[in-house]
């Protein structure tokens, strides 16, 4: 089954030819329109004219987070702001968010994405799709909601939390699928079980869309033994317009959709491509995006392009699963949180000496971050009300600048780890 089987069953040849047209319109367009392309363009001697083949596209130069970060909230954007018909805000590396725009083309295409996505999956009309994910600022949240709207699915839009109520709406509405992180997933399913609930045998709960966080194969396993559902992978970043791509019913590979997206994967090092079934870093371009293009883009995801065709019948390219990334980016509860932005945030507080390490750890199938920070010798006090307040400034502090709560320990002077190298600021404890 496909939402749109023209495209999703394209032959390859055909496909390929439709990707060089708009990806031939769209570095012509940022040529001409965008002064931060035609300046990294100029840079590096490359001319839309020498863009010939598919392959010439690796002459294109790179686009990486910093480009976002450097032009903050809104000077890649190549709309007029009365085109925009919306923002969606993630977290950056520094104190500084990434900001994305969206014309009303690029909210129809993205939800197409998710329709096809869903489709693959098995999901149609008469499904109850509730959606986990974070809404608002956050991209999971509405990109699931619009995809399952298209398909003729009903929507519970539930957000996170409130986990008991979600497990009676899950039960009295009939739920047949969720989208959320695989960590919640796990979370709601402990919280069932305290409830006396089995969502194998008292909901109709037969499949999951989880994303938004790395997961292993064997947490598939695990949910899909404990839950009776199947469970698909979901991938997109915020910089690419939010989750668009997903595994079909075969399980095995994300698919990409090619009228959608270019992939490439390169050497991290050295950014040479890298050919199929090699692992590398995924590099992206958006080959239909108005309000912020996206050339080249090195997302730091590890992965590989898988060179059989899928038996599905899509003939669009398909990845394997994320083995990790090339930067030290941590996801907490769907956040991406860096270490850069917690040291630029207890920078700030004049009582901290500067060293902390980050403890991240997974209790009850939720992650945790713990942040222990360095008092000044002058700062650190036996009285037990200064001590908390400090620990309430640090704690208020980090949740407005990484958008989640994370537990905060204060350390006496001297007692965290010192490095004469690079610093090894953050211990990871989860198993996946």
């Amino acid at each position: 089954m496909a939402w749109d089987p023209r495209i999703e069953m394209m032959p390859e040849p055909e496909l390929k030819k439709l990707q060089f047209t708009l990806l031939k319109t769209l570095v012509y367009r940022l040529y001409s329109f965008s002064n931060f392309y035609r300046s990294r363009m100029d840079e590096h001697g490359v001319h839309p004219d020498d863009i010939q083949t598919l392959d010439d596209a690796k002459k294109l130069p790179f686009m990486v987070k910093s480009d976002l970060r450097d032009n903050y909230p809104d000077k890649l954007f190549t709309v007029s702001r009365d085109e925009l018909v919306r923002y969606h805000v993630s977290s950056g590396t520094t104190g500084k968010p990434t900001v994305v725009g969206y014309t009303q083309k690029d909210v129809d295409i993205w939800t197409t994405s998710l329709a096809r996505a869903l489709t693959a999956c098995g999901i149609g009309r008469g499904d109850v799709v509730q959606v986990s994910y974070g809404y608002g600022l956050f991209t999971g949240g509405l990109g699931l909601h619009y995809g399952a709207e298209r398909i003729g699915a009903t929507v519970v839009p539930t957000s996170v939390g409130n986990t008991e109520r979600q497990l009676e709406l899950m039960q009295d509405l009939h739920v047949t699928a969720i989208a959320c992180t695989p960590s919640y997933l796990i979370h709601i399913s402990e919280v069932a079980e305290k409830m006396g609930i089995s969502i194998k045998d008292d909901t109709v709960l037969r499949a999951a869309i989880l994303g938004a966080e790395p997961w292993s194969e064997q947490m598939r396993i695990r949910i899909e033994e404990q839950l009776g559902i199947r469970a698909y992978n979901i991938y997109g970043t915020s910089e690419l317009s939010g989750p668009m791509f997903c595994e079909c019913e075969e399980q095995n590979g994300i698919h990409m959709w090619s009228d959608l997206a270019l992939v490439e994967i390169v050497d991290p090092e050295t950014g040479e491509p890298l050919p199929p079934g090699t692992r590398g870093e995924m590099v992206v371009t958006i080959l239909q995006k108005e309000a912020l293009p996206i050339i080249r883009y090195r997302t730091g995801d590890i992965t590989s392009l898988i060179p059989e065709p899928c038996p599905c019948g899509r003939t669009h390219p398909r990845i394997e699963r994320l083995s990790g990334r090339v930067d030290d980016m941590l996801i907490i509860r769907g956040i991406n949180v860096f270490p850069s932005q917690v040291e630029h945030a207890l920078l700030g507080i004049p009582e901290l000496s500067g060293h902390f390490q980050i403890i991240v750890d997974r209790k009850q199938a939720l992650d945790v971050m713990l942040v222990q920070v360095e008092m000044k010798p002058e700062a650190f006090s036996d009285k037990i009300t200064d001590l908390m307040a400090v620990r309430q400034k640090v704690a208020h502090t980090l949740k407005n600048a990484l958008n989640v709560g994370v537990g905060v320990e204060l350390a006496e002077p001297g007692s965290l780890p010192r490095f004469e190298g690079k610093a090894k600021r953050v211990v990871d404890k989860r198993v996946m």
